[in-house]
């Protein structure tokens, strides 16, 4: 889509949603959640969160994010079930209740990152032996892992912590069954993702799945997959010149935003930050866009005959 069409529409974006007929309500960060006694509505908003609050409203995110998850739990449904039972509008998923495990599930295939949880953080400071595997010395940013790694963490509204499958049993977070299974369906899913991925001209470098249990112990896929929010992307065709550079991959980039923000006032401690410019909220739609058709193949085709909220109300008005 071209930049001056999303500017056209840049108001139409979904903010919020309150239906009273879909159950208890939750607000996460970027999804309004319904809750029924066997079922959850979740609804995409255009929500964008960083900084541990919502700093923009960017057209069409929600949308392209939950197709994106959609595309993705079509194609690995055979290597294990999912939460979908429909999904009566393009932002919306009615899904299966169950009981979400509390671990998160990281695979990487990269060694690669920033933060305090990443790979490469860990093995530059010294770091070789993570428990289910060892990393071999004189490893470099971002190359390739001879094999990919599980590498779980906690859930916590602090900072999730690192775990091995071996202290997941033993802090009795799980069985080691389930804790097996779900490393077992964690490297599956990743190896389908990378191979998809690369077939489109991308490398899935990372991603965190969340699995729950069902009515009867059985393990599902919940929340999202494969998303540019639950992912690192890089472009294939880049890479392998761009690592022997030593120059960084080129990959789906928001952090353009998060930089203006912080060129622009302090978004930790300001209570009120100023709106980004729609030039920039634009080009992110754009990229958002952009990603979606390459990873699915399929053109982004909107339907500009009604608003976002008013399409979903009268789609929800049907079920």
């Amino acid at each position: 889509m071209e930049l001056q069409k999303i500017k056209e529409h840049i108001k139409d974006v979904l903010i919020e949603t309150n239906f009273s007929n879909l159950g208890e309500k939750k607000v996460g960060k970027v999804r309004d959640i319904y809750i029924k006694p066997n079922s959850i509505t979740l609804i995409s908003t255009d929500r964008h969160s960083s900084f541990d609050r919502i700093i923009a409203y960017v057209p069409f995110k929600g949308e392209v994010l939950n197709q994106i998850s959609l595309f993705w739990f079509d194609q690995t449904k055979d290597i294990i079930q999912n939460h979908v039972l429909s999904t009566p509008d393009p932002n919306v998923v009615v899904a299966k209740k169950c009981q979400p495990l509390p671990i998160e599930c990281v695979m990487r295939g990269y060694i690669t990152g920033v933060t305090g949880t990443s790979l490469w953080t860990h093995y530059k400071d010294g770091k070789r032996d993570f428990g289910n595997f060892v990393l071999p010395e004189g490893m470099k940013k971002n190359q390739k892992l001879e094999e990919s790694v599980f590498t779980p963490t906690t859930k916590s509204d602090e900072h999730d912590r690192p775990i091995t499958p071996a202290e997941i049993v033993s802090e009795g977070l799980l069985s080691k069954e389930i804790t097996d299974e779900v490393e077992r369906v964690a490297k599956a899913l990743f190896k389908r993702g990378q191979e998809i991925a690369q077939s489109h001209g991308l490398i899935l470098v990372d991603t965190k799945y969340e699995f729950g249990l069902d009515e009867n112990g059985k393990l599902i896929l919940i929340d999202e997959i494969h998303t540019p929010d639950s992912s690192r992307y890089w472009k294939a065709d880049s890479y392998e010149e761009r690592f022997n550079k030593n120059e960084e991959p080129e990959y789906f980039d928001k952090e353009f935003l998060r930089l203006w923000f912080k060129d622009h006032c302090d978004p930790y401690k300001d209570k009120v930050i100023p709106e980004a410019p729609i030039e920039l909220i634009a080009e992110l739609s754009r990229r958002y866009i952009e990603i979606y058709e390459t990873i699915t193949g399929k053109d982004f085709n909107h339907d500009f005959s009604q608003s976002t909220l008013e399409r979903i109300t009268n789609n929800l008005s049907k079920i």
